[in-house]
């Protein structure tokens, strides 16, 4: 059941933070609310729904004019702001009803044209339905419950069964000026109804205040999961085959962002994988109609530009068969795409690539172009098993067809919620950064992330590397443990693996310099050194290999990578008593050298970074008073001494990693960032 979030004391705040005037204090307790429905997933997911509130205000001319404030595009219910909620003159709208019809690009010219500032965001594609239903507040939802209703075969007399009169029914039809006028008739055709629901689609709500609203938004819901919950009690559920020991997801995960990628230009990135390995997903998935639910479809329209109709049904892990489900998969998808275009016209086909995988024995897989694109699909697809597990024990989860849904797949309205601008550089690219908490680590992740990588951070505990991982999104990861550990370098790998589905770039950042002259340094020091700073090395790139490897298998063809490493200026130009550091760096740097040589017929490139007093580890503030000291200069002429006279920072250290992730014909190379030093250069 839904709890009701409304606290008085909190709306109260937000109406006192709005300041005196009415009309803004009743926009604060719109987006107080609105913030409530978002914060729900089960009530409204990653964009999706949309609220609004019609108020008075004064436009330019000092004019009062009746307003619609409703939700932009591009914005989400639980980070709302009132700046999201765009005004909207109400009566152009209202107009627009007198019309037999209305193009969408008509539909947005005007809604943009009426805007109070020209500035705002499009306004939401049903800002129609909600201008032209009379009530001051109205909320649309997709809660889990009101989807597996509404894709019932028998949705209209449930609805009937649970609410009276109390809810308005509205057949399936795609948004924008059809749905607003069936709407507005449903509300005059039964003026005593609270809500609407939408067949296939999803739930309205309206009311006098934010607070009414909001309240019809959870009680109704709650009923719906009532009856429902009655309904599957009362029906046996189908038996789960016998379940198998769960594959390992660091092994299926790369094989299957292989394949997938098969279905992609050659050349183009691999796409991001999110697992939701869970219990319940497991025992859908588990379930003998699972391979015909698979071919149902959405739980509603506004999922298909985020998961495609049908996820990619994949019970055998096998490389192989991994491949050859994609291939059948697109081939599907582009026949039916042929199939729509005779029907509704010319289109520009979008990537046959599913946005969901679903797989027998482990879980349901988000896939997207971004770490963040992958997190909405898995999240889309798990409240999808949701409400087909609730619509198949109630009657039956039947969701619109191949056409209606050809349709709002290619709708440049709702293709417009991704957005057009072109795809950062990294986007796609999985990046494992080692000693990722300290600060060549830290600006090293930074610099991918401002690219569009997913990032998995490494180092040791106790380094906060979770907070460096929180500070650049959520959609980034961490990994704690020593690398030097036998089997660690295998783990960090494996990590990657599982949380993105492989990896594209290992950044071998990790190292420590051991101080002593060579002739009496401790042989426990030696070793310890060249654990950390070479054979650590050698073990993160062997798993970044196989990692590789993996990929390759699924994907049928080289599938490529980069191993960079940070050798240092100790491994070509020694300074005293830093042997033990500049010993295992050196080997590092021949390390480098040979995986490039042997790695590059699978098209995986291998560089490095040499630099060169960089504040971090070692080069503290008092090792660089100290070394100041003994020159006779000042700490800041210290860290200028080179040939161009300025200190180099983490950051130009992190732009030199990323030069050379993007330098797509070079291997076996070395970057020297030093500000110059000529007793360290390479030629």
């Amino acid at each position: 059941m839904f709890e009701n979030l409304w606290r008085d004391e909190e709306a109260q705040g937000w109406a006192e933070g709005a300041g005196d005037d009415p009309a803004a204090r009743a926009l604060a307790l719109r987006v107080y609310s609105s913030r409530l429905i978002g914060s729900v997933p089960d009530l409204v997911m990653h964009g999706g729904g949309n609220t609004s509130i019609k108020l008075r205000a004064r436009d330019v001319f000092g004019d009062t004019v009746e307003v619609i404030h409703v939700k932009g595009s591009g914005a989400d219910l639980d980070t709302i702001t009132a700046a999201g909620l765009p005004a909207v003159r109400l009566e152009p709208l209202r107009r627009l009803r007198a019309l037999s019809a209305l193009s969408d690009e008509a539909m947005v010219n005007v809604q943009r044209a009426n805007l109070l500032d020209s500035t705002a965001p499009n306004p939401s594609v049903e800002t129609l339905l909600h201008a032209w239903l009379p009530d001051a507040v109205v909320d649309h939802t997709h809660a889990t419950p009101f989807l597996a209703l509404a894709n019932l075969p028998e949705a209209e007399a449930a609805c009937r069964e649970i609410f009276g009169d109390r809810l308005a029914v509205v057949p399936y039809i795609m948004p924008g000026f059809a749905l607003a006028r069936a709407a507005a008739e449903a509300r005059e055709q039964h003026p005593e109804a609270e809500g609407l629901l939408l067949l296939n689609h999803g739930h309205f709500t309206w009311g006098p205040d934010p607070r009414t609203s909001y309240d019809r938004v959870i009680a109704q819901t709650n009923a719906v999961a009532a009856w429902l919950s009655d309904r599957l009690r009362s029906r046996p559920r189908p038996p789960a085959r016998p379940a198998a020991p769960p594959p390992d997801p660091a092994a299926v995960l790369p094989a299957l962002r292989g394949a997938l990628a098969s279905a992609l230009p050659e050349g183009a990135a691999l796409p991001v994988l999110d697992l939701r390995a869970t219990d319940h997903a497991r025992a859908m998935l588990a379930r003998p109609d699972a391979p015909d639910l698979a071919r149902r479809g959405v739980a509603t329209p506004d999922h298909v530009i985020r998961t495609k109709r049908f996820p990619l049904w994949a019970p055998d892990p096998s490389p192989d068969a991994l491949r050859a489900g994609v291939a059948d998969w697109a081939a599907a998808y582009r026949e039916a795409f042929e199939r729509q275009t005779a029907r509704a016209g010319a289109r520009r086909a979008l990537p046959a690539m599913p946005g969901l995988v679903w797989l027998p024995g482990l879980g349901v897989v988000g896939v997207g172009g971004t770490a963040t694109a992958a997190r909405i699909a898995a999240d889309l697809g798990e409240q999808t098993l949701r409400v087909m597990e609730m619509g198949e024990g109630a009657g039956g989860f039947r969701p619109i067809g191949e056409a209606d849904t050809f349709d709002m797949e290619y709708w440049p309205l709702e293709q417009a919620k991704l957005g057009r601008a072109a795809p950062p550089p990294f986007a796609g690219r999985v990046v494992l950064v080692t000693g990722a908490a300290g600060a060549i680590g830290r600006a090293t992740a930074a610099a991918f992330a401002a690219g569009g990588a997913a990032l998995l951070l490494a180092d040791r505990e106790g380094t906060d590397v979770a907070g460096a991982a929180r500070a650049l999104g959520r959609d980034h990861a961490h990994w704690e443990g020593d690398l030097t550990a036998p089997g660690a370098a295998e783990a960090a790998v494996a990590a990657a693996r599982a949380r993105f589905g492989g990896l594209d770039i290992l950044v071998s950042n990790a190292g420590a310099a051991w101080q002593g002259e060579m002739a009496t340094l401790p042989e426990a020091d030696l070793r310890a050194s060249f654990e950390l700073n070479f054979f650590a090395h050698a073990a993160l790139a062997r798993a970044a290999a196989a990692a590789f490897r993996d990929q390759s298998a699924g994907l049928g063809r080289p599938a490529g990578g980069q191993i960079l490493f940070n050798v240092s200026k100790q491994a070509v130009n020694p300074g005293r008593a830093f042997g033990a550091y500049g010993t295992a760096k050196a080997a590092t740097f021949f390390l480098l050298r040979q995986l490039a040589l042997e790695l590059g017929p699978e098209r995986v490139r291998v560089n490095g970074v040499n630099a060169d007093r960089i504040r971090s580890g070692l080069v503290s503030d008092a090792f660089i008073a100290e070394r100041a000291a003994a020159r006779g200069v000042t700490p800041e002429a210290y860290m200028a001494g080179n040939l161009l006279g300025q200190e180099v920072e983490a950051r130009h250290v992190a732009q030199a990693f990323v030069a050379l992730a993007g330098a797509e014909r070079t291997t076996g190379h070395v970057m020297t960032v030093d500000g110059g030093n000529v007793e360290a250069q390479l030629r």
